[in-house]
């Protein structure tokens, strides 16, 4: 994690620990609501509205006033959504493996259930092997200090299967259509420069085993009844002092890929995507480098970011050079212990609005769940990473990015494609077009007062307003 943006957020986000176990989630079922053209689920910090369906009727007519407009046109399409959602951690898994069953089971269907009373995150991140928010660092191929294993002979997943195997198996049966994209921390130490979890290089001699590692990996994974449908190649390349970490330049990322795992995945038949980079924004040159390589292209899908540097407006530079290639946004935390006014403005604005409007296919936010103490996390890993929720024995805290994702989750399903909207002053927005053809549109008012405004769409307009530093969805 960037040192600078880790204290920004301590000397900002601690001015406001809203706590959002004291407000419900969702709306009261049994509440009457008004007929309406246009649903409106709205979050405002000001007054304590945690995404709640607004009990308002708002229609379209043919009325003119002169609030500002955001006008929505699906004939200008852009990219498709494959999801929003989370890192699902080791520590994660093991919060919700701890839980009662029950309760477990009521959690992951609120939050992972698409029928209309849940949020439906319908993406995954998962770390192949352990992550800094694990409770240890391991790999699925440890071996004693001087020995190796090249043809991966000792390669085993049991390290899963206590606590992240058994909980993907049960939020697969909720959604056996969420997409897991998979991504290392580091290769196995025995394959690095160091010898060691922190840091170091992969050894080229060590191509194509860590390519065999990967083949494993899928197919072991596969073998348990979960797809991955893609991998990174490595989390953070740039940023050896994370632990588990592995620093990989753009040159020995491209020739890994063309010489070892492309060939790999196309000799075991293995059709995962295989995504690049997956860092901060402000190094779009590292993804270039490899797309600009046609030997290593060939195999990739695209590229993944995080914005802990940068500016999000960087990821259009990737598209425009490299049209065919996708983008994704994959990782970005809250700071504990959380400021909700702060964090919803600036990831509703930043990435649900930002990450889309520069043609990123999914946005996710970092670990799904930590406990009261940002635990469980390796030695040195991130102690002050707040979870979308937090899990305190059987009791569940909604924090910021649980909002910060329903409101997109709930209604830009996968197969949604982002459509065109204009941009009035202080009024960010993005627009979407489901599969069933429904239309969603989502504003932060970033004024510092309440703000009038319109939405257009075929001629017609329907008036509402938003407190400052609001979200609203609009779904009609």
């Amino acid at each position: 994690m960037n040192l600078l943006f880790a204290l920004l957020i301590l000397l900002f986000g601690c001015a406001d620990n809203t706590k959002s176990d004291n407000f419900p989630a969702k709306p009261n079922p049994s509440e009457e609501t008004v007929p309406t053209e246009v649903e409106a689920w709205v979050t405002s910090p000001l007054t304590n509205v945690l995404f709640q369906r607004q009990n308002i009727s708002l229609n379209f007519a043919n009325t003119v006033n002169q609030h500002p407009t955001i006008s929505v046109d699906e004939t200008k399409t852009f990219q498709t959504i494959d999801g929003f959602g989370n890192c699902l951690t080791g520590g994660s898994a093991i919060l919700l493996n701890r839980m009662n069953k029950d309760n477990r089971a009521q959690i992951l269907r609120e939050l992972f259930a698409h029928d209309g009373k849940n949020i439906g995150i319908s993406y995954l991140r998962i770390s192949i092997g352990a992550s800094d928010l694990s409770d240890r660092v391991f790999s699925y191929n440890d071996l004693p200090a001087g020995q190796t294993d090249v043809e991966m002979a000792k390669f085993s997943l049991e390290p899963e299967k206590a606590d992240l195997i058994p909980v993907l198996k049960e939020i697969l049966a909720i959604n056996p259509n969420i997409l897991i994209m998979g991504s290392p921390w580091s290769a196995p130490t025995w394959m690095k420069t160091n010898n060691a979890s922190k840091g170091g290089s992969l050894k080229p001699e060590y191509f194509d085993a860590y390519a065999k590692y990967f083949v494993k990996y899928i197919q072991g994974m596969k073998a348990e009844g979960i797809t991955i449908d893609a991998i990174t190649i490595q989390n953070e390349p740039l940023h050896p002092g994370n632990n588990p970490s592995m620093y990989m330049t753009a040159t020995d990322q491209a020739d890994f890929i063309k010489k070892s795992l492309g060939p790999a995945f196309a000799a075991a038949n293995i059709k995962t995507k295989i995504v690049v980079y997956d860092h901060n924004a402000d190094r779009i040159d590292y993804p270039l480098e490899i797309l600009n390589d046609p030997e290593a292209a060939k195999y990739v899908d695209g590229s993944a970011f995080h914005l802990y540097g940068g500016s999000i407006d960087e990821l259009s530079k990737v598209h425009n050079a490299f049209p065919d290639k996708n983008l994704y946004f994959t990782e970005q935390w809250v700071g504990a212990p959380g400021n909700m006014a702060g964090d919803l403005a600036w990831h509703v604005r930043t990435l649900i609005i930002g990450a889309t409007r520069n043609w990123c296919r999914n946005v996710l936010e970092w670990n799904l769940a930590a406990d009261p103490s940002n635990d469980p996390h390796t030695d040195g890993g991130c102690d002050r990473c707040l979870g979308t929720i937090t899990i305190d024995g059987n009791k569940i805290t909604r924090n910021p990015a649980y909002y910060i994702l329903a409101h997109a989750s709930k209604f830009v399903r996968p197969g949604s494609v982002r459509i065109n909207s204009n941009l009035p002053d202080k009024l960010p927005n993005v627009a979407f077009q489901t599969p069933e053809g429904k239309k969603v549109l989502i504003v932060l008012n970033d004024n510092k007062t309440a703000q009038e405004f319109s939405i257009k769409y075929k001629g017609k307009s329907v008036a509402t307003s938003l407190e400052s530093g609001a979200v609203g969805t609009y779904v009609w």
